[in-house]
C-alpha cells in the first residue's frame, strides 16, 4: 500500500475512525439488510458519518458488483455495489475500498452504504432479537 496523497497535500483534513461498541444494523423500508458487531464509524471533515460494515455481515445476494470505481485522495479507489432491497434495486448504492491507503487500512474490504441514493434507509444501532430467533441476515448464506 501507500500513503494517502489526500493527507499529505491537506493535513488539517481529518478523516476520524472509530469502532462502534454497540451491535449496528442497516434496514431498507423496515427490512434489515446488514447486521454486525464489527462496525466502524468514519466521521470525515464535510462529510455525513458513515458506517462501514465487513463483508461477511452484508449477504452477497443482496449485492451485485458494478463497473463504478471512484477515487478517494484520503482513502483510495472505492468500488460499487448495487443493492438488492425490498425487491428494488439501488444501482451504486454501496461502496468497498479494497486496497486502502495505509492511513486507512482498516476500511480494507468493508461495505458503506451511501445512505443519499437509498430511499427509507435507516442505519441504527441493532434491537437485540428475542432469545433462539434469527434475524433475517443470519438467515441468508454467507456474506461478500
Amino acid at each position: 500500500m501507500s500513503k494517502s496523497p489526500g493527507h499529505q497535500k491537506w493535513p488539517s483534513h481529518k478523516v476520524r475512525e472509530e469502532h462502534v461498541t454497540q451491535p449496528m444494523q442497516v434496514r431498507v423500508n423496515d427490512e434489515v439488510v446488514a447486521r454486525s458487531d464489527d462496525v466502524i464509524k468514519v466521521d470525515e471533515d464535510e462529510q455525513p458519518a458513515r458506517y462501514y460494515f465487513p463483508r461477511a455481515d452484508v449477504p452477497a445476494a443482496r449485492l451485485s458488483r458494478s463497473q463504478t470505481t471512484s477515487e478517494c485522495p484520503f482513502k483510495g479507489t472505492a468500488h460499487y455495489f448495487s443493492l438488492l432491497a425490498g425487491g428494488q434495486t439501488y444501482p451504486d448504492a454501496v461502496w468497498s475500498y479494497e486496497q486502502p491507503f495505509d492511513e486507512h487500512v482498516a476500511l480494507r474490504d468493508r461495505l458503506a452504504f451511501y445512505s443519499e441514493k437509498i430511499p427509507g434507509i435507516v442505519i441504527e444501532p441493532a434491537v437485540a432479537a428475542p432469545a433462539g430467533a434469527r434475524s433475517p441476515v443470519e438467515r441468508t448464506q454467507g456474506g461478500l
